[in-house]
């Protein structure tokens, strides 16, 4: 296991996810903040551990591996503390939408690098999109307090719809380039 600066990032990554699980179960009247804070640090390593290995030339089987994980498992952690903390449709929606859409996108993914066909699924400009308005979005929910006049979690609530129709136009551009090759009956 190649362990290098970027690696240690995501890593590092992956063992804030107790540390924001316990903040955003501590009942003081900063944990909002304390697990947004999280969540930023996260979001910052999860771009700084990418740009560092394109940067420094150390980019690595096992980094390419573990960086989408550990994204997804923050995210959905996030994304179902979120949802427990306030039960209602408004938030469960878009969380199903994006949680269903990675796991589906995940298997996608393997089957088409079972199949030798990994590029046709590779990561697009969208995703990157789809996961900058994601992050905000819940940065934001976690925060939850307004700032002087500005209704943040509102604005956060609506970004995660955005990330969610955000996420179907991805999947749609991921099995539009798949669906070629899972329709072929020469495969079957």
């Amino acid at each position: 296991m190649p362990l290098n600066i970027p690696n240690y990032l995501t890593l590092f990554r992956i063992a804030l996810i107790p540390v924001f699980v316990l903040m955003f179960y501590l009942p003081v009247t900063w944990s909002h903040f304390a697990t947004a804070l999280i969540f930023g640090l996260a979001a910052i390593t999860d771009w700084l551990d990418g740009y560092l290995a394109r940067r420094l030339g150390q980019m690595s089987r096992f980094g390419a591996f573990l960086d989408p994980v550990a994204d997804k498992l923050m995210v959905a952690v996030a994304l179902v503390l979120l949802v427990q903390a306030n039960p209602t449709m408004l938030l469960a929606i878009p969380a199903l939408v994006i949680i269903g859409r990675e796991i589906a996108i995940s298997a996608l993914r393997e089957w088409m690098a079972e199949i030798g066909e990994r590029a046709h699924v590779a990561v697009s400009s969208i995703g990157k999109v789809k996961t900058t308005v994601q992050m905000i979005a819940i940065l934001l929910l976690l925060y939850h307090a307004p700032i002087g006049p500005l209704p943040v979690y509102a604005i956060g609530v609506v970004l995660l719809y955005i990330a969610a129709l955000l996420t179907l136009w991805s999947m749609f551009v991921y099995l539009r380039a798949a669906w070629p090759l899972l329709t072929d009956p020469s495969s079957q």
